[in-house]
């Protein structure tokens, strides 16, 4: 048999991990929205048909065009992850099913019902899967830099998305961030 101390350290150790656990199902939904200005070495008008096609083939509407401000905003809408989703619930259903181990050999008499917790597992991938849908939005400004040569133009675009929308944008055109 564990003796007391040791069965009150890993219960404490138990509820940190626990805590860490939340914490990590409730970031998951998390916005991760960035600002980052990019360079592209094409002109304005290619550059803006190149992120019309872009935003087209990832779903995106154009939303509204402010011709004054020189910004564009594009919507979509974000579809959660099934494979996040259930491993968010695998995670739940480990992190609860150590949790009530340890809370059973505190309190044998109640084993069966701290067991029965881990059948709350699913509300993690549920949470995931209700918070994670939801519609996102693009902002996009742009801007003309002329560079030392006077024949070459660079296009400067400021963009307001998801840092994973940001990631893919700079891969798949061939942008780079302003230095």
């Amino acid at each position: 048999m564990m003796s007391v101390t040791s069965l009150t350290s890993t219960l404490v150790l138990t509820l940190l991990l626990a805590v860490g656990l939340f914490f990590f199902i409730r970031a998951s939904v998390k916005d991760r929205t960035q600002e980052v200005t990019l360079v592209g070495e094409q002109e304005d008008t290619t550059l803006l048909e190149q992120l019309q096609q872009y935003f087209t083939r990832r779903s995106y509407r154009l939303s509204s065009v402010d011709s004054e401000r020189y910004q564009v905003t594009y919507e979509g809408f974000v579809k959660p992850s099934i494979f996040l989703a259930i491993f968010l619930t695998l995670l739940a259903a480990i992190g609860i099913l150590c949790l009530a181990l340890v809370w059973s050999l505190l309190f044998p008499n109640l084993s069966s019902i701290f067991l029965g917790l881990v059948l709350l597992s699913p509300m993690a991938g549920v949470f995931y899967w209700k918070k994670a849908a939801r519609p996102e939005q693009v902002l996009l400004k742009l801007s003309n830099q002329t560079n030392k040569l006077p024949h070459e133009l660079q296009s400067r675009i400021t963009v307001v998305a998801h840092r994973d929308e940001l990631i893919e944008l700079q891969r798949s055109l061939k942008l780079k961030p302003c230095e």
